[in-house]
């Protein structure tokens, strides 16, 4: 059984920077596409970032595109969300996901994903 843990998120004036981590049980944690997901209050959970397996295929939404880096180091069994530039607008819950599934389309969709953190909250202030 996957367990995914995210950290790292808190308060931060917006143009500030976050590091989140999220790191996963198993050993198997290699072999799983991962991605970073955010849900703010009223609205859907939307995709921010994922990355491949053996990280060579990266994708971003636009809005996080130039400011937001993921990276996963697998020896630690852990995935990364650098967040620069940061803008109230990206306040959330953000969520750390796995899964399997191949194809562009699914690593940014939900629907690509099978294991789920618990969330962490992420509050940019004006």
């Amino acid at each position: 059984q996957v367990q995914l843990v995210e950290s790292g998120g808190g308060l931060v004036q917006a143009g500030g920077s976050l590091r989140l981590s999220c790191v996963a049980s198993g050993r198997t944690f290699n072999s799983y596409n991962m991605g970073w997901f955010r849900q703010a209050p009223g609205k859907e959970r939307e995709f921010a970032a994922a990355i491949s397996w053996s990280g060579g295929n990266i994708y971003y939404a636009d809005s996080v595109k130039g400011r937001f880096t993921i990276s996963r180091d697998n020896a630690k069994n852990t995935v990364y969300l650098q967040m620069n530039s940061l803008k109230p607008e990206d306040t959330a819950v953000y969520y750390c996901a796995a899964g399997h599934s191949k194809g562009s389309w699914y690593f940014r969709s939900t629907s690509g994903y099978v294991y789920w953190g618990q969330g962490t909250q992420v509050t940019v202030s004006s």
